[in-house]
């Protein structure tokens, strides 16, 4: 009967997964059409951002499909299995679009990595025809300095951290659906509210940038979405951490989530620095505002990072005390 109800189940995520991934699909197919037959894509029919969110889908749809698979030779490393594949199978495609994928303009040709860079420090269209000076410098400014790879990382830290977490959901129900264990139920379903929202705001800043206008001081509302962006970010890799140490003594259950979910807001930041070639968005006016002599990051900088940490510690502080104990036979 378990087994009835597992292949229904991994029927129906196939199915989700394919149907969520429509439209990244038929972006990468838009653009390998293109290449094929023009040798290169025209700017007006870039389709944006396929870079990261194809290879994150196709990465995504191999993950689900090994899932039997590796929870059938690896049952309680499967996830590390399937997703180590997948994300393997995501840097492999990433890497084959950046070379290989040629974006055309009246002026120029360009690699798409260099058009992804391009896309990066122009504001979309529309939304301000000024910017602000900061520092002597813009961010346009900042950002037309010479290509540097690294300002890729904060793309790379969200495509894992997506592809990660999804499979943990999908397959942490998945054999909870096999085996009829409940311990992780709760921490699941956090684990998926949270990078379905992560992936809603992600969705959100790849078509309007959050309403940067391309000033370094962005707007309130601009500012308050950056900040659930980065806190939600941490939260969310805090809870896939978390969600396998719960039961375990408080440092290992609470605090080293909510280590690590700073961590990676932290480490989101660094990215936002290489970016922005050693400065990063400022989120008001006044002083908790301002960076701090000799680093980067403002008061205001410092509390979020602070705050995903805190909100997990918190999370995994009740969730341990509600959560179903393991049954030993």
């Amino acid at each position: 009967m378990k087994n009835k109800h597992f292949n229904r189940y991994y029927l129906l995520s196939c199915i989700g997964v394919l149907i969520a991934s429509y439209y990244p699909l038929s972006m990468g197919v838009r653009v390998i059409a293109d290449m094929i037959i023009d040798g290169t894509v025209l700017k007006e029919n870039y389709p944006k951002y396929i870079i990261p969110y194809t290879p994150i889908c196709i990465a995504i749809i191999i993950g689900v499909l090994l899932m039997p698979l590796c929870i059938k030779l690896l049952k309680r490393f499967a996830l590390a299995g399937g997703a180590s594949i997948a994300t393997g199978m995501f840097f492999a495609l990433e890497l084959l679009f950046e070379q290989k994928v040629v974006v055309s303009t009246a002026e120029t040709v360009t690699k798409l990595e260099d058009w992804q860079m391009f896309m990066c420090y122009i504001p979309p269209e529309g939304w301000g025809e000024t910017v602000t000076a900061y520092k002597t410098q813009t961010a346009v400014d900042i950002l037309m300095g010479d290509y540097n790879p690294a300002f890729k990382l904060h793309f790379y830290i969200i495509s894992v951290v997506l592809i990660l977490t999804i499979l943990n959901c999908l397959y942490g129900f998945g054999q909870m659906v096999k085996t009829g264990e409940k311990e992780r139920l709760k921490s699941l379903i956090l684990q998926s509210v949270c990078s379905l929202t992560f992936l809603g705001l992600c969705i959100l800043a790849c078509f309007t940038a959050f309403w940067r206008d391309g000033s370094i001081q962005v707007s309130p509302l601009s500012a308050v979405l950056m900040t659930v962006f980065f806190v939600l970010l941490g939260v969310t890799v805090g809870v896939f951490v978390g969600s396998f140490l719960l039961g375990k003594r408080k440092f290992v259950s609470v605090w080293i989530p909510s280590i690590v979910a700073s961590a990676m807001t932290l480490l989101m930041y660094i990215g936002e620095m290489i970016l922005l070639n050693g400065y990063l968005y400022s989120l008001g006016s006044g002083f908790i505002f301002n960076s701090i002599p000799g680093i980067a990051l403002s008061p205001v900088d410092l509390f979020i990072i602070v705050a995903s940490g805190g909100i997990t510690a918190a999370v995994f502080t009740l969730l341990n005390r509600t959560s179903v104990k393991p049954t030993i036979e």
